[in-house]
């Protein structure tokens, strides 16, 4: 766990903005179909087989990187420079994804969330449908714990992009300053949060996220 920046200890009210995947649950298995899978459909819709279709992604990503040095692309904007609208995009992870294959219930997450709760809103936003962040946390046992869920259906553009996550603080009520960005990916999850003024954890998986009311308050009192 790596903490960048933590609102000041006297700000009321503070977000935390969790990322799902990678974050609230640690499964290298099902993280890794969710990839497989659309690149099949993808390369399906193109002709091509799966392996030259991963191929293709990957040089696409490596040109897109070139041209914009410092910056970080999602798998959906990968999927745009393909031809694929983000309303597709949508329906093929709600048509493939089966987080109820992978994902059991977690008490320990649940406790813990419970606590961060009792003095912080907490929010979830997530490159996926906010259908499968439902699914998710039904699966986890953490339904009702999270009022706000800003998925890629809510404002059609995905991580690393302002919208949603300033889609996330308003639903909440809490401006930039007040938010974190709690995710397994820095250069999704918080470089951008970061640059807007908000707060930033960086974590390694779902055993940092136990550890996080322990972390946030020795954080905030420092």
């Amino acid at each position: 766990m790596k903490i960048y920046k933590l609102p000041d200890r006297d700000r009321t009210p503070v977000l935390l903005i969790f990322d799902m995947d990678g974050t609230l649950y640690t499964n290298s298995v099902y993280l890794g179909s969710q990839t497989d899978l659309l690149v099949e459909r993808l390369a399906a819709l193109k002709g091509k087989d799966p392996a030259g279709m991963g191929e293709e992604i990957s040089a696409f990503r490596e040109g897109w990187l070139r041209k914009n040095p410092g910056k970080s692309i999602s798998l959906s904007l990968i999927l745009e420079g393909f031809g694929v609208s983000m309303e597709e995009n949508v329906r093929w992870r709600e048509e493939l994804y089966r987080p109820e294959a992978y994902l059991m219930p977690d008490p320990r997450l649940r406790e813990t969330l419970l606590v961060l709760a009792g003095s912080r809103k907490l929010a979830v936003l997530t490159n996926n449908p906010v259908s499968i962040a439902r699914r998710t946390l039904r699966c986890l046992g953490l339904e009702g714990i999270f009022p706000v869920l800003v998925g890629l259906d809510t404002c059609m553009v995905s991580k690393p992009q302002e919208i949603p996550f300033r889609k996330a603080a308003e639903e909440s009520g809490v401006d930039a300053a007040g938010c974190v960005s709690i995710g397994d990916r820095y250069e999704i999850d918080l470089a951008l949060p970061l640059e807007m003024g908000m707060g930033g954890i960086l974590v390694d998986g779902v055993e940092d996220v136990y550890r996080l009311p322990q972390v946030l308050e020795a954080g905030l009192e420092a």
